[in-house]
Parts: structure tokens; sequence; C-alpha cells
């Protein structure tokens, strides 16, 4: 398929793409850009003419986004060949986990596809767009997803209005492609969730989760556990699934926290054992007495997006894993995650390093946490790391 746009690189700057990094920046570009629309599919050339590989041209900071690079093609095989690579390895790590069926099938430059993140919920595909080219390829995507799912009923969505930008975003509408719209139940280690893909925050829930989930269940057994930020309970089921003793789950949304106690239902848990309360964490953190709670989940929202929010949200980061490390009792386990790409895996300890100094507590780091192996890493684009979390017991 042959590429209509050809942009050069200046002299030396190939060299992130011999690497395989999947951005070319703005300042790279030899060639004008003043004919490119956003979302065009470019190849690039090195100064010398020479090929270097193809990607979505976008005017900003970052100017191409790679597709391939100088062995790849872009043919009408495309999508195809790369959805279904990436749903083999997903349906690898699924058949290992058991009692599952939701998974992040495509996860943009981990799986050499930036700007689009395909989430599965049992039969229920969403797609969403992050980049104006994926979603200008909307109807490739959305046939190349019928193509690999050929021998299953499928639903899909595509649910990319809010991280589109917000100037072409405002004509897009998150809509049903295929099948039926409807809220889904999917399982994930055993168990039960509704999701609503086009009324839910993300693509309806945070797969990205399911390891770290798992992990505190082992650890719940008999314990009063904390949930904040619980969205529609994640860590709650998977507190009361583990045998907690009793489980708060705390957020800001009334619409989060009436999706938390039905999923408390779905799965048949004792209705005793658990207590939403729609509430500002911060807040209700303040009001709780010390020594309430074994463990503490902090699950936040991303409090950066930009780098220039990146201060702001260290200091909110601060205030509120403080506020938790003086109320745990000793000996409990504090869960807490930060899913804001700007503020690196080294910031964010620093910063649970300074509130664990100022509670005047001391605290051990049990593990380190991140994101589930079906969120992918791309070795040359450490960015990609988004999500990191510690496990840590006060001593």
């Amino acid at each position: 398929m042959d590429l209509l746009h050809r942009l050069k690189l200046k002299k030396g700057k190939e060299q992130n793409l011999w690497r395989k990094h999947p951005w070319v920046f703005s300042g790279a570009l030899q060639s004008a850009t003043g004919a490119l629309a956003d979302g065009d599919l470019v190849q690039v050339l090195d100064h010398q003419g020479q090929p270097l590989g193809f990607g979505h041209f976008h005017h900003g900071s970052i100017a191409i986004k790679m597709l391939g690079f100088s062995n790849d093609s872009y043919d009408a095989g495309f999508w195809e060949t790369k959805l279904q690579a990436a749903l083999q390895w997903r349906l690898r790590l699924i058949s290992q986990l058991g009692q599952t069926d939701c998974y992040r099938w495509v996860h943009g430059e981990g799986d050499g596809l930036p700007g689009l993140i395909i989430d599965v919920y049992h039969d229920t595909v969403v797609i969403q767009c992050h980049t104006i080219g994926m979603h200008r390829m909307l109807p490739e995507i959305q046939a190349a997803c019928q193509i690999c799912m050929a021998n299953n009923r499928i639903h899909i969505v595509d649910k990319s209005r809010n991280v589109l930008p917000p100037a072409y975003g405002k004509n897009v509408q998150d809509r049903l492609l295929l099948g039926e719209a409807q809220a889904v139940k999917c399982m994930e280690n055993g168990i039960q969730f509704e999701v609503d893909p086009i009324g839910g925050q993300k693509t309806g829930f945070f797969l990205d989760q399911r390891e770290n989930r798992k992990l505190l269940g082992r650890y719940s057994a008999n314990e009063m556990v904390l949930n904040a930020f619980s969205y529609t309970g994640g860590f709650s089921l998977a507190a009361l699934a583990g045998g907690a003793r009793h489980v708060h789950s705390v957020d800001i949304s009334q619409k989060a926290i009436d999706g938390c106690i039905q999923n408390v239902q779905l799965n048949e848990f004792p209705s005793e054992k658990h207590t939403a309360i729609c509430a500002d964490v911060l807040d209700y953190l303040k009001d709780i007495p010390s020594d309430q709670f074994g463990i503490i989940v902090l699950d936040p929202p991303a409090f950066a997006k930009s780098l220039n929010k990146r201060h702001q949200a260290v200091q909110a980061y601060k205030r509120l894993n403080l506020l938790a490390m003086k109320k745990i009792k000793k000996g409990g386990l504090l869960f807490t995650f930060s899913c804001s790409q700007v503020v690196t895996e080294e910031l964010f300890y620093h910063t649970i390093v300074s509130a664990g100094i100022e509670s005047g507590r001391t605290f051990s780091v049990l593990q380190k946490l991140q994101q589930a192996p079906d969120h992918p890493v791309n070795l040359f684009h450490p960015e990609g790391a988004y999500l990191k979390g510690l496990m840590l017991k006060v001593d």
C-alpha cells in the first residue's frame, strides 16, 4: 500500500528510530509539514532519503508515532497481522490465569500500535483511539477485530471521545459499532464484575491491576480493609474473596459506589462484610480513627497528565499517603499506586519516602508493583511503564 506522504529527518535525528523508539519529535523533522493533516499516514526517511519506517503524523511536540520500522511494510493485511499477534499472546496469558475472560488485547506502544487501546470484556470488544490517526483507521481496526474473533459472537464499542484531542473529539461520539449496547458481565480470577463499556470510566474497568488485586486477596484473611478510590470495587471484591473480615469502599462518585455495591451483590458476598461510602477520600482519611484498618489500598486517578502538573501531583500523592500512613495499624499493609505517566517510578518512590519520614513511623517495602502483563512495556519505550506501586508494611 503506497504511502502518499514522505517526511525527511534532519541529519543525526534518525538515531532514535534505529533504537526503535516509536516517537519522532517535531524538532527532528527537516521536511515542511504544512500540507499534512493530523492523522495522515507518512513514510519517514533519513536525511539522505533512505526509509526508516512509517507512522501517523500529528501537529505538535510528538510529530509522528511509528507503526513500523525500516523492515516493516504497510499493506492490506497490516491490521489483521498486528491484532492477531497481540491476541495470541493474550489468549496464552489468560489460559494460565484461569477463570478470567477480560483482558487488554492491544496496549499502544507495547504492541507496536501507539495511540490504540483495545480491551475485551467477555464478548464485548472496546476500542479506544487516543490519536486522530488511529481514529481515522477505525473501520480497518474494526474489520480486523471481526476477522480475529471470527468464531465468536462479539459486540464492538468505540470509546474514544474523551481521550482524543478536544478539537477533534468534540465531533466524536462514544458508540456501538457492532452488536448490542449493553452492560457486560465478565470474570477476573473467578470474581464477577459488571462493566459498562460506554458509560464507565476508561473502557469500563481497570484491567491493569489484575495481579495486584490477586496479591491483595492473599493477605486479606480476617483483616479490616479500606479500598480508597474504589471505583466499582476491584480491590474490594478481591479482599472479600480472600476472606476479609470487613471491607470499606470509598469513592467520590455515587455512580461508582452504586456499581461497587452491585458487584458485591453479584458475587453474593455477605452485605454485612462490606460498607460502601460516597465521600472525598482525603476527608474520609482525616476522620477515621487510627488503627482501624490492617490493609489500606490507595489507587487514585492520575493526579498529573502533563509535565506542568507534576509538582502539584507529587504534593497530592504525599498528602494522601501521609494520612494513610498515620492511620494504618501497626503491622498493617499499605498498597499505594500512581498511574500518572509523568510521575516516574523513582519520583513516586521518593515521594512515598518523604511521606513516611513525616509520618514518624517505620515502613518496609515488601514488593514493587506494576501493571499486568497484558499491558506490556515496549523495551525501547520505557515511558510505557505508567503504573507503579509499592506494597509496604508498617513496623
